[in-house]
């Protein structure tokens, strides 16, 4: 699967501490215990992405707490207190305010833009540092103080998407979908933008909800349109159920290019399925960070598995940009 993606390349378990630390400094009653709050879908379709983030935090606290903190010369300890959002931005909301009245000093989260831009006025009317892998540019033009983005927006993402759609395939007939999300929509239609200015032709654009599974007449619209290649910003599990679809009409003779949605361990299952899966990406994979064989040595035998997603963000927001 190809990336498009800026980052920088180096990371260590500093659970981007900083801010909070700094605060804490000038205090004279530092407390025994530091809680750092995880807000992530931990239920649902996006149970997968949420707990490899929440799996990124905790690795970094038991290292953190292992080797010591010490603020103040006074030797304190870190807790991690974590909530399902349900990807959800009422849900979102409301996890927020659990994590302000539990006392958070920093929060790792959300997953989804809807639900990190309905959240983050509710951190930053209490000064509460937000690291969120959110790629919607609104995120950050909220002109919040708290508000910090791991990975590069969507802007970016967008123009990679439809350059890398236009230039490297031989196609002529364009489709673009999205899950109406504020993630989903607002890339999918930077990508068809990008793909307009470059002279090519857009012939289907849909949106769908993000729970969407019966893609029969999506099928149906991409084979008599002749479709050669489908830039898609549905989560994982939508597309595995449109190549189903696409599978039963015997129209597998096109690409599929998705966001990072897409850039998951399960999209394994649709290899072959079609003629290329491709998942573009502000997200580089551990491997290609300095230090991360250590790290997926580290992940590995703590949850006995590979990261799904973007634990090693988590575990050290400093590999953002």
């Amino acid at each position: 699967m190809t990336q498009a993606h800026i980052s920088r390349r180096r990371f260590s378990a500093a659970l981007g501490l900083s801010p909070a630390a700094g605060l804490l400094a000038g205090c004279n009653n530092i407390p025994d215990t530091l809680k750092i709050g995880v807000a992530q879908p931990l239920s649902g379709p996006l149970a997968l992405l949420g707990q490899d983030l929440l799996n990124g935090v905790q690795l970094a606290v038991q290292e953190i707490n292992a080797k010591g903190l010490v603020v103040n010369d006074k030797r304190v300890t870190l807790e991690v207190v974590s909530f399902d959002d349900k990807a959800n931005a009422d849900t979102g909301k409301a996890v927020a305010q659990q994590l302000v009245d539990a006392g958070v000093v920093a929060v790792v989260g959300h997953l989804n833009s809807g639900v990190s831009i309905a959240a983050a006025p509710i951190y930053g009317a209490k000064g509460i540092a937000q690291m969120a892998i959110s790629t919607n540019p609104k995120y950050t033009e909220l002109g919040l103080p708290t508000t910090f983005r791991l990975v590069a927006n969507d802007t970016l993402q967008a123009r990679a998407i439809g350059s890398f759609a236009a230039s490297q395939f031989v196609a002529t007939r364009y489709a673009v979908v999205d899950d109406s999300t504020p993630y989903g929509k607002d890339l999918a239609d930077g990508a068809a933008r990008q793909l307009t200015s470059e002279k090519k032709e857009v012939a289907i654009r849909h949106s769908y909800d993000d729970k969407t599974t019966s893609f029969d007449p999506l099928a149906a619209e991409l084979k008599s349109s002749k479709t050669e290649l489908l830039i898609s910003t549905l989560s994982d599990f939508q597309v595995l159920a449109l190549l189903e679809a696409l599978r039963k009409i015997d129209y597998t003779r096109l690409s599929v290019l998705g966001g990072d949605t897409m850039k998951t361990t399960d999209m394994l299952k649709g290899a072959g399925m079609v003629d290329g899966l491709y998942a573009t990406s502000p997200i580089l994979n551990a491997s290609e960070f300095t230090a991360g064989r250590p790290f997926l040595e580290k992940y590995l035998g703590a949850f006995k598995k590979m990261p799904a997603y973007g634990g090693h963000y988590t575990y050290d927001p400093k590999s953002g940009s």
